[in-house]
């Protein structure tokens, strides 16, 4: 931790993350890892741009110019949605304000990036989720001939089962699951909430089999259950990176998939839009994927054409002809490594 502080920026990310998230504005650990992974990005970007490594990075070099590149380079290169770049641009926003305290030299240039306007547009980018056959296309494409691919097997399963948010499953650990019938698993969610899940039997097998080859532990129950080649917990950007690489083998066989933008949270969207096409009351859902209000929920049943087409006939019966009808509807330092391991 000695390296990172060498520059003033250095020092003030490190009492950003440590104490004034947490402390002074007693942030969740999820939205505290949020701000991480997108102070992680705008480090490499600015890096990259100004051709110096992280580490020598300074509050100079966090000005409304570069960081409007970056939020173009979020949609552009990495194609995240109107509602991720205002994320991203709220996290920065957050720690400007810190920095023009921490730093009133540079107050004219930080208020200039407290500045930027978000993008509007954000609320109506369609719902992004899978489609059956392209959910077992995607799991179907996954070598489970490999530790790795019986590992990514069962980590996607109960992302499909549970629709929980990524940093929930990367958060568990061995004491959280419960692996004999009733199977369930504990999710911590936001504002350290804490929901059970059911999973299928199945996804129970998997993840007994695969917690069975873990390395040995002083605390076995503690042990994160996702883990890396190397022993270290999995993160979102490993996530993300693997559910690409299986969706792109998967859209050989199920070419829809080419032409959708999926990540991590489409897994949590395709729960719930399934869920309600079951026939899930919108509170049992809202409940199950710990959302904090109804309408939260609503959105996925207002994504679905055939639940609207469903809702159609149970409105109009008379009037929506029947099935037998004959009518035709026509460079890392060790400043991102420290703040990977928060």
């Amino acid at each position: 931790m000695t390296q990172h502080q060498s520059t003033a920026l250095g020092r003030s990310i490190a009492r950003f993350f440590r104490e004034y998230l947490p402390t002074l504005r007693g942030m969740s650990p999820h939205t505290i890892r949020s701000y991480r992974d997108t102070m992680i990005l705008f480090l490499r970007f600015a890096a990259a741009e100004t051709r110096r490594s992280v580490e020598i990075l300074d509050v100079r070099d966090i000005n409304a110019d570069r960081l409007g590149r970056f939020l173009t380079s979020l949609e552009v290169e990495r194609g995240n949605s109107i509602a991720t770049r205002n994320a991203r641009l709220a996290a920065m926003h957050s720690f400007a304000r810190f920095l023009i305290a921490e730093h009133p030299e540079y107050m004219d240039s930080l208020q200039q990036v407290v500045g930027l306007p978000f993008k509007r547009g954000g609320r109506t980018t369609p719902v992004e989720y899978l489609e059956e056959p392209e959910i077992k296309g995607v799991l179907e494409s996954i070598n489970r001939d490999t530790p790795s691919g019986r590992r990514d097997y069962a980590l996607f399963s109960l992302m499909f089962d549970t629709g929980a948010r990524v940093q929930e499953i990367l958060d568990l650990r061995v004491c959280d699951l419960r692996l004999v019938s009733p199977c369930q698993v504990r999710l911590h969610g936001k504002g350290n909430k804490i929901r059970l899940c059911p999973i299928w039997r199945r996804t129970a097998q998997l993840l007994q089999e695969l917690i069975s080859t873990h390395s040995p532990s002083d605390s076995p129950t503690d042990q994160r259950v996702f883990l890396n080649d190397r022993g270290a917990p999995l993160t979102r950007f490993g996530v993300r990176y693997l559910l690409r690489k299986y969706v792109d083998a998967a859209a050989k066989e199920a070419p829809t998939l080419a032409d959708k933008s999926i990540h991590p949270h489409s897994l949590r969207h395709s729960t719930a839009v399934h869920l309600l096409k079951a026939g899930v009351d919108i509170a049992t859902v809202s409940q199950w994927l710990g959302h904090s209000g109804l309408n939260v929920t609503m959105r996925y049943a207002r994504a679905d054409i055939d639940m609207k087409r469903q809702a159609l006939k149970q409105v109009f019966p008379d009037v929506v002809p029947s099935a037998s009808s004959k009518m035709i509807i026509g460079y890392d330092g060790s400043l991102v490594s420290w703040l990977r391991r928060l």
